[in-house]
Order: structure tokens, then sequence, then C-alpha cells
């Protein structure tokens, strides 16, 4: 048997085509990487809208339990100012940002319990039961393209408790209420 010997210029010449593959990495990080940060910023904000709701259901047991018992923990006029004033950003305070354009909405109403009439009822006895529901419109990945997608989600929080103390509407109630008929708790307030 023989021995085959090439030449060195015809095995370079071959190999050129495909040693030179300068380049190919980074056009291949520049094609994944919006996909890739799209899906890391989307992580990040799921966690803030996580969050958001969370403190929104924190927010709707404490303004549930000061309700049942009929009672105003802040300084504030209404229940419903101190217990927007415990959220835990300012985001869900007091709005105007991309995410969280206007505060969180904190609707106390009182559904009518089961074999009452719907009644507009201006007084509540114990052991009706007084709803909260705590509300904010959030706009997804608004912090890297704005508000001009549109893509939003209501995050809602509710908690249902039932009175410790009667109570009477009025001028000195410690809490705005919404109508005492609505059945889906988005109120009047």
């Amino acid at each position: 048997m023989g021995r085959v010997t090439l030449r060195q210029s015809t095995v370079s010449s071959r190999r050129l085509p495909l040693a030179d593959e300068r380049g190919v990495a980074m056009v291949e990080f520049a094609l994944v990487l919006p996909l890739l940060l799209v899906l890391l910023l989307g992580m990040i904000d799921v966690g803030k809208a996580l969050n958001y709701w969370n403190d929104e259901t924190h927010l709707a047991n404490e303004a549930a339990r000061y309700a049942a018992v009929n009672k105003n923990p802040g300084p504030q006029s209404t229940l419903n100012q101190s217990i927007l004033n415990q959220a835990d950003s300012a985001e869900l305070r007091n709005g105007g940002t991309t995410s969280i354009t206007s505060p969180v909405g904190i609707c106390i109403w009182f559904p009518n319990p089961a074999g009452h009439s719907a009644t507009a009822a201006t007084n509540h006895g114990v052991g009706d039961p007084v709803q909260v529901v705590v509300r904010a419109t959030y706009n997804w990945l608004a912090y890297l393209v704005g508000q001009g997608i549109g893509a939003h989600s209501v995050l809602t929080a509710t908690s249902t408790m039932r009175l410790e103390q009667n109570y009477t509407t009025g001028a000195s109630a410690p809490y705005t209420t919404g109508t005492a008929n609505n059945t889906n708790g988005t109120g009047t307030c």
C-alpha cells in the first residue's frame, strides 16, 4: 500500500472557508439577546406584580378587620385613607408611575347576607358581612416600553368579615362605603 501525500497548499485552501467563523458568536448573541432580556425583565415584572398583589391582600385584610370592629387606626379622616397610607410602596400609595398610574382603590361595602332583600340599608348590625375590595391597574413592562402597548391587568384582592359592632352611616362614619346592593365589589367608592 502506498502513502498518500497531500500538499500543504491543498489542505489549507480547503480549510479556509470553514475556519473563518469570526463574528458568528457575536451575531448569534445579538439575535438571542432581545429574547433573553424580555424573559429576564418579564420575570422581574411578574415578581413586582405579585408583590403588589400580596400587599393589596394585606391591605384588604387590615381594612376588613378595622371595618368589622368599626375603628379607624390612623389620624386620617377615613379608614380608606388610613389603610391606603399603610401600603408598602409609594407607587401603590400615590400612583403616578408608568406601572401604576393611579393610587390603589379601596372600596368597603356591605354585601347582602343570604336570605335578605337587596335594600340600601344605612344601618348594619352585628354579624352582617362587610367586604373590602382593593384594586389597582398594573401596566406590564411599562418601565421598558411605557404605556404604548396597553398590556395591563387589574390586580384585585378581597376580604370579607362579619361586623362585631353595629355600623351606622352618616357624617361621623369611620369609613366610606360603596353601594349596599352591589354584587361584584365594584361599588361607588
